[in-house]
């Protein structure tokens, strides 16, 4: 293994001290076609007006799309759902498979079930190394008031 291996094999282990929320992101591709992906990179970052960011990484299917995409919704994920954490973190399968999704804000899908939801305008597209920062203008959001899913240290917490 490589010095550069393993300073990056630690980077991570380093990083995975920080306890993160889990979304999924949603948006629609260019053809309007449903697309998903499991997140921990998502956080406020202004109250007025109300903007979040999440960042998408270039090895990504759907980073195109995403990056492309005039709309988003985060759904933050709640406690029971690491079944659907693993199933948008996939690669390459239907994910949207027996999911009955309602549209939101410009038709994008918004899961049936989540912790919180926050439905976007794309604002700004940052460079961010191998990923792309997604800022986003927060046009509707609803709290369910159910505890959040949390990884830490490459485990989920109870």
């Amino acid at each position: 293994m490589s010095s550069t291996e393993t300073d990056s094999i630690k980077y991570r282990r380093a990083l995975g001290c920080f306890a993160t929320g889990v979304a999924v992101v949603t948006a629609l591709d260019e053809n309007g076609e449903k697309i998903g992906i499991t997140v921990n990179s998502f956080n406020s970052v202004s109250l007025n007006p109300p903007l979040v960011l999440w960042s998408v990484g270039e090895e990504s299917l759907s980073y195109k799309a995403f990056v492309d995409a005039e709309h988003f919704a985060v759904n933050v994920l709640a406690t029971h759902q690491q079944a659907v954490c693993e199933r948008f973190a996939a690669r390459g399968n239907d994910k949207f498979d027996g999911l009955d999704c309602k549209p939101g804000v410009a038709g994008v899908p918004v899961l049936p079930e989540f912790s919180a939801v926050f439905e976007c305008r794309t604002e700004h597209r940052y460079d961010g190394g191998d990923h792309k920062i997604i800022v986003g203008r927060v046009l509707s959001f609803e709290d369910k008031k159910s505890d959040p899913l949390i990884f830490y240290r490459g485990h989920y917490l109870k």
